[in-house]
């Protein structure tokens, strides 16, 4: 079976639902479309590891990220402080072995200086953190700004619609919810073998 890559009207219209039928050049396919959404599960727990390096930037990072899931009943939370943005994965992957939690979101702020610490820390901090999300399945939100310059992080830390703790926890919510409805083991995927 072939699937056409034309996409019909319904497609286009965003009108596609989870396994509707679509026909394409006479034979039917079945899609199915997954889609997180941020909210939570009544037991749901989420675990916030934040950084003590740059701490004026990540106590506000904390507090953006706060808001956002009480905004959403989040009551489950437990917070963790490391060192700096190099210790978050290893924290993280800590707490995430503890196996109470839903998501993990990593806050942390590398700035920019005269050296080349400012790339080895930003690139050590998030792909660690992007390793642990793979290798245990959990996901983990990534709320590290690496910024030039203090201004620059002060305006992804403070109100507004660049609050990069405040997407880090909408990020939280949907990835756990979506991870919720994807299938979990290779009995659940439908046989597309003959696509």
């Amino acid at each position: 079976m072939r699937i056409d890559p034309v996409k019909s009207e319904e497609e286009r219209d965003g009108r596609v639902r989870e396994d509707q039928n679509i026909s394409s050049g006479g034979e039917t396919s079945v899609i199915s479309e997954f889609k997180g959404a941020p909210i939570r599960s009544t037991d749901a727990q989420f675990g916030i590891v934040v950084s003590r390096f740059n701490k004026s930037i990540t106590q506000d990072l904390l507090k953006g990220c706060l808001e956002s899931l009480s905004s959403y009943d989040v009551t489950k939370i437990n917070i963790v402080w490391c060192p700096g943005a190099f210790e978050l994965p290893l924290a993280v992957e800590r707490m995430i072995n503890a196996g109470r939690y839903d998501a993990v979101i990593a806050l942390g702020a590398v700035i920019r200086g005269e050296t080349y610490h400012f790339e080895a820390i930003s690139n050590a901090a998030i792909n660690g953190l992007q390793e642990v999300a793979l290798r245990t399945g959990v996901p983990v939100a990534l709320g590290v700004i690496t910024t030039e310059t203090l201004e620059q992080a002060r305006r992804r830390s403070t109100p507004g619609p660049n609050h990069k703790g405040t997407e880090a926890a909408l990020a939280a919510l949907e990835m756990s919810d979506l991870l919720q409805k994807l299938p979990r083991n290779p009995m659940d995927v439908p046989d597309y073998e003959s696509i």
